[in-house]
């Protein structure tokens, strides 16, 4: 038997409109490792890939981690304003690309990009409504052993990241979300950042992306 319909009843759901997700947080919080499980996950989004003219580091590959162009490909793209947002970062220039973040936003499809901490801060004057979160690692101790760890940088650049990284820590009001990356944890990290989506999609006023 149908449930009757009384006049004038308006349906509390509405359909949900897409998020951008900007991830971010110091060299060494593990945001690549977060990225990767949420791939791997199967919640629905679309993950925006970073233009960078740094040289691929072991194990990555073109076009799945970033897509590494040149730095006269790189000049191009600014030229032609194909980049929403972009930096120089330890000696390299790193990009979001506009069109294909355009394109997931368009067919209402929650896009997750990740960036640097100056990127962030970026994005947020261009795309204040996106959702800012935050990652960041347990302690400075845990952050200096997992630099140590990956031996990509040569001593005075692991000083300088370092040093950058005590300074982003300071940016965390940007942010709208905080998520510590503990070691062993990124199951739980990624089920943290799942329930911000999750929640967002439960505002009473739903956040308005233009790009």
């Amino acid at each position: 038997m149908k449930k009757a319909k009384h006049k004038g009843e308006t349906p509390f759901h509405l359909p949900a409109k897409p998020l951008l997700i900007v991830l971010s947080g110091p060299s060494g919080a593990g945001k690549d490792a977060i990225l990767s499980r949420m791939k791997k996950s199967g919640y629905p989004l679309r993950f925006i890939t970073t233009v960078t003219t740094r040289p691929p580091r072991a194990k990555e590959k073109d076009n799945v981690d970033y897509h590494f162009v040149s730095v006269e490909n790189f000049q191009k793209m600014l030229k032609n304003k194909k980049l929403l947002e972009w930096a120089n970062v330890y000696g390299h220039w790193y990009g979001v690309p506009k069109a294909p973040l355009k394109q997931a936003l368009d067919k209402g499809q929650d896009t997750v990009v990740k960036v640097d901490i100056q990127g962030a801060a970026t994005i947020k004057k261009i795309v204040p409504q996106a959702v800012f979160i935050f990652i960041a690692p347990p302690s400075i101790k845990e952050l200096v052993k997992r630099l140590s760890e990956r031996h990509t940088e040569s001593p005075n650049d692991f000083a300088l990241r370092l040093k950058t990284a005590g300074e982003e820590m300071k940016k965390r009001p940007l942010f709208d979300y905080l998520v510590v990356n503990r070691q062993g944890e990124i199951r739980l990290v990624v089920s943290e950042i799942e329930a911000i989506i999750t929640a967002e999609k439960h505002r009473v006023k739903p956040r308005e992306i233009r790009i």
